[in-house]
């Protein structure tokens, strides 16, 4: 039996369009760490999604989003992760205005965060740089554990790298370096102690 319930942190952010479904769309993330798919119940609607989930430590999750506006949940997307759920929703009407809000209600809900690695303004989503993770989750190729395309060699170049040597550790070169003044030595620095004392 569980004892505690919480409601998850919830990030979100959407882009839209007038003309294509498939960039008319909610990214909306479920912050449920530890929470096994084996154990989690997921119920989306045109108008709600419910996610009800307990952890390996018995910590219950539970959280009920009456959204601002009908999707579609036919064409809407589910990836379940060690770290949440991860949901794109698909808007139902075509429109170029965002979504004011996440909820249908007005009054703010305090687990409710905007997600700004993901969000782009109305204005410039169409200048955007587009992940294509409405496609594939975020560039992670709709596998779970996946890393897509990642570069490894390129992250971690550190032989040509100034002053690094090729281990990656720093150089001794302690040469260029100028000598420090302890407070001691510097007439200012014993001054600011006396103001101090």
């Amino acid at each position: 039996m569980t004892d505690t319930q919480l409601t998850p942190e919830v990030t979100w952010a959407q882009r839209s369009s007038t003309t294509d479904a498939a960039r008319n769309y909610l990214y909306v993330n479920l912050n449920t760490p530890d929470v096994p798919k084996s154990s989690a119940d997921l119920s989306i609607t045109s108008s709600n999604v419910t996610f009800t989930g307990t952890t390996t430590k018995s910590v219950k999750y539970h959280v009920s989003l009456d959204l601002f506006d009908e999707i579609d949940p036919e064409n809407s997307k589910v990836n379940h992760t060690d770290r949440g759920v991860e949901l794109i929703l698909r808007k139902k009407e075509l429109k170029e205005e965002y979504w004011p809000r996440l909820l249908k209600t007005a009054k703010k809900a305090h687990f409710i965060k905007t997600d700004f690695d993901k969000w782009v303004d109305e204005d410039e989503q169409d200048e955007a740089v587009e992940d294509d993770y409405a496609n594939n989750f975020g560039g992670f190729g709709g596998e779970e554990g996946g890393l897509g395309n990642i570069d490894f060699s390129k992250l971690g170049g550190f032989d040509g790298a100034p002053g690094l040597g090729a281990e990656g550790g720093e150089e001794e070169d302690d040469e260029d370096m100028p000598e420090l003044e302890s407070a001691e030595d510097s007439p200012q620095g014993s001054k600011k102690i006396e103001e101090v004392a």
